[in-house]
This record gives C-alpha cells, structure tokens and sequence, in this order.
C-alpha cells in the first residue's frame, strides 16, 4: 500500500508521528505543498521562507536514503490544496494521508477541507498529534475550560509529564523505494528570495545542525541559562526557536535534553534546566490558547475590553521604531538586530513590544506583522502571545500599569554597553554611562536622533488610555 506523509512544520525525520505511521503502514512518500500567495497573506518573513527550503533540502536527502522519496506541490494558496492533493493521490495511488495537527485557524479550515475531499475520493486520512508536549484540549482546569493563567497550567503540565513521560520517536527504517523519485527543488519560492549570507550562516539547516545546537546547549550552557538569558551580549540562549518553529526540532527532543542535563528533573535540580524547560511550556501554554481560542488567529485581543484602547494613529512614530531610529539605543539596538538576523534577543522583544504598545500607543498588531514579516523563527502562537503579553492584552498578560523603561532595562541588562556598540557603531565611542542616553550634543555629532517620545508622559499617557477601559 502506498501512504503519504504531508510534511508541514514538522520537517524532521525524528519523533515525527504522522511520518513513523506513514512509514509503518506502507511505502512512504512525502510531500510538502509550497504556498506563496498564502504565506503573503500570513505575512510569513523571508528568511523564514529560506529556512524552510534549506531545511527541506537537507530532508530529500535524509529521506532519500531511507527510499522515502519527497515531492513538492505549488500552489498559491490553501483553497487550491484540497484539489491538488486529491489529484496528487490519484496519480500515485495514495489510499492513506498522514499529517501532524497544526492550530491555527486558517490552517484547521484548510484540514476539514482536506479530510471531506479525501473521503469522497477513498482516501484514509490521519491527523497525528506532533507540535507540542501534550495535545491541546488535553490540559484543562478542574471546570474542563482551558488555562489562562500560566503557573497552574505549567503545574498540570509537569505533573502529566511526570506520570507519563514523552517516549522517542524513532526515525523510519529504509523501505523498498516507489516508482517514482524526489522532485527538484527551486532555489527559491515565487516572491521570497533568499536570505542574507549573515542569516544563513547563524542558522544552518537540517536535523543535525539542530541537534548539535542543542547538544551544545544542554551540555553547559543550559547551566547559567536562569542567570544570564536577559543579558543580549551574552550567548546564554539556546537559539532553537527557528528549529522548534519549523519542526526541524520537536518540542519532546528539546524537553528530553533538558531533563537528561538535570537528571530528569522538570521543576528542581538544575536552576538554569529548569527555568529553560519553564520556557519550553510558556510556548506550550501559547500553542494551546490558540487551539482554543480561534480569535487569537483572527488579530483580535484575548482581553475583549483591550479592543477599546484608543491607539495611536502614528506613522512616523510606527516607521522609526521599525528602522531602529526612535533615540532609545536599547529600542534601536534591538530593532536593527532583527533586521540584519531575522532573530532577536527575547528580553529585547519584551522591551521593543512594550515600548511601541505603552510608551508610544500604537496599536500591538502592527508590531506583531512587523516582527512576523522579519522573524526566522515567526510562530503564530509565541509571536501573539509575547505581544499581547507585553501589551496587556493577552490571557496572564502583564499589568497595564506596568511599563518596562527602557533606560532602566538597558542599564540594567548591558551595563557596559557591549551590545549597544555592536548594533550603534555611530555610539561605539561614548562611555559606558554616556551610551544609554546620550546628551543631545553627543547625539548630534553622532548624527543619532533625540528620543521621539518622553518616556515618563508617554507612561503617564498609557496609564490613563487602559486605565479608563471598561470593566471586563
């Protein structure tokens, strides 16, 4: 029997459900289905574009040595797939599809399509739990509603991990090829170029770039991580949310590695361990409020009353921070870091969010497109729910009355000012002190521009604008 596993984010060999079970019940084919018109709409990065094509280059490979051969669908955007997968069965005599589960919105529509227009044509169609720890739906208070508070939903997940730890998933055994080979791939898709050299030197596709990554990870660096992750200037992050994102890496490799460096440990032992693995959920927690709540696909706020914040109309303002040239080095800094490595520092994308929602009031959905247009490792449930936790808009988001300042968190968090001078050559030359704030005459021979908002009204002012929304 001939079954087809269609690889979406999940572009790995290992601990992939949906490919182990294509594999076990047939002579595997993959598939992937490249969609550019619907990634525009999506507002998909570039270079995350790229990462998926090089790490699906690195998989044909993979999977050609197993006889498992990888084809490629073009289509513009999902309402085509329904019948190009129908006509791609048929021509190869698919009689089951296998997929792992995604949650957003568009891409469940497209799912219910896909499982009706299988059904006429007599084609089994399996959806596989394979993109979080534990399946959404399955984590539920004791009123059997989802959590929207973080820490008792962390709570439960940990004790479901512990009484049921996740088992590897093997990679498939090599099969007796199909008739037919693996499809060429392009060097790029309709609309998306490739990425810059610097991008693609930082993240390296395939599986074993990945595991090496983690490998380096857990082995050392996971120890300081409690310590050292908000300080930008430090490798002290694991740098895997672009591997996580695409599937290259699956949420159970990275959990396993992180209790092996804690000796199994999920909440004690190991601070740095355990705080990393506390990351590892609050993705988790994302990943199952968008399954849940099918508004969080549709920009709308998990708070209702939020939608009422009369944001500003600001385009001058919305410009400069994109382009890193609001006169707040730490803001600037970070916003240049994302457009030259499609990444940034986590504790930055809390301060760059909340300054644009907070200190300048304008509206989180146009930091969240901004970040998604540029993101290498743009996720749908961790980019919403950063930005509507920075923008208090967002289930167990931070209070409206509390504002990051972004003086205070630069001084604070590169207090010698080493990843300020990386990113602000044109400041590289004042002191520690002078660099987080220059004067205006230092601005002015630096050709660096004063700050476009006062910080202490601009709070006053995002004070006053959520405080007088109306009651929940």
């Amino acid at each position: 029997m001939n079954t087809l596993i269609w690889l979406r984010t999940d572009l790995r060999l290992h601990d992939n459900p949906a490919l182990a079970a294509a594999a076990a019940n047939g002579t595997a084919t993959a598939l992937f289905i490249a969609a550019p018109g619907q990634w525009r709409l999506h507002g998909e990065a570039p270079a995350k574009v790229d990462f998926w094509l090089r790490n699906l280059r690195e998989l044909s490979q993979d999977l050609a040595r197993l006889g498992i051969p990888l084809k490629l669908l073009t289509v513009d955007t999902w309402d085509q797939v329904p019948d190009a997968l129908v006509a791609f069965c048929a021509d190869h005599a698919i009689e089951q599809v296998h997929a792992n589960t995604e949650w957003a919105v568009n891409e469940r529509r497209r799912d219910d399509t896909v499982s009706w227009r299988l059904a006429e044509a007599g084609v089994d169609w399996t959806l596989h739990h394979g993109a979080t720890l534990l399946k959404p739906g399955t984590v539920l208070t004791g009123k059997g509603d989802t959590y929207r508070v973080y820490t008792p939903y962390a709570r439960a997940c940990r004790e479901r991990l512990r009484t049921a730890p996740l088992r590897a998933i093997a990679a498939p055994k090599a099969q007796t090829a199909p008739a037919w080979g693996p499809d060429p791939l392009p060097d790029a898709f309709d609309g998306y170029g490739p990425a810059s050299e610097a991008i693609r030197a930082l993240w390296p596709a395939g599986e074993s770039a990945a595991g090496d990554r983690l490998d380096a990870f857990a082995d050392g660096v996971i120890d300081a991580y409690r310590d050292e992750r908000d300080f930008p200037s430090l490798p002290a992050t694991s740098c895997l949310s672009p591997y996580l994102a695409a599937g290259v890496l699956s949420p159970g490799q990275a959990l396993r590695a992180a209790q092996a460096a804690n000796h199994g440990e999920l909440e004690s032992g190991n601070v740095g361990a355990a705080t990393w693995i506390n990351e590892l959920l609050w993705r988790e927690f994302y990943q199952h409020l968008l399954a849940a709540c099918p508004a969080l696909s549709m920009h709308q706020p998990m708070k209702p009353e939020t939608a009422a914040v009369p944001w500003r109309d600001a385009p001058d303002d919305l410009t400069a921070w994109q382009q890193g040239r609001t006169g707040l080095p730490i803001v600037d800094a970070a916003m240049r870091q994302l457009l030259a490595l499609g990444w940034m520092h986590n504790r930055l994308r809390m301060v760059t969010a909340m300054f644009l929602s907070k200190n300048l009031l304008i509206d989180w959905r146009l930091g969240e497109a901004w970040f998604m247009a540029h993101l290498v490792d743009g996720d749908l449930a961790a980019n919403n729910g950063g930005w509507q936790w920075s923008a208090s808009t967002g289930a167990d988001s931070v209070p409206y009355f509390r504002v990051f300042n972004p003086l205070s968190q630069s001084r604070k968090f590169d207090p010698r000012g080493v990843f300020l001078r990386e990113w602000l050559p044109e400041l590289a030359h004042l002191d520690d002190s002078a660099i987080h704030d220059p004067s205006p005459m230092e601005r002015a021979a630096a050709g660096y521009p004063l700050p476009i908002v006062d910080l202490a009204q601009s709070r006053l002012r995002a004070l006053e604008a959520f405080g007088n929304l109306p009651k929940a």
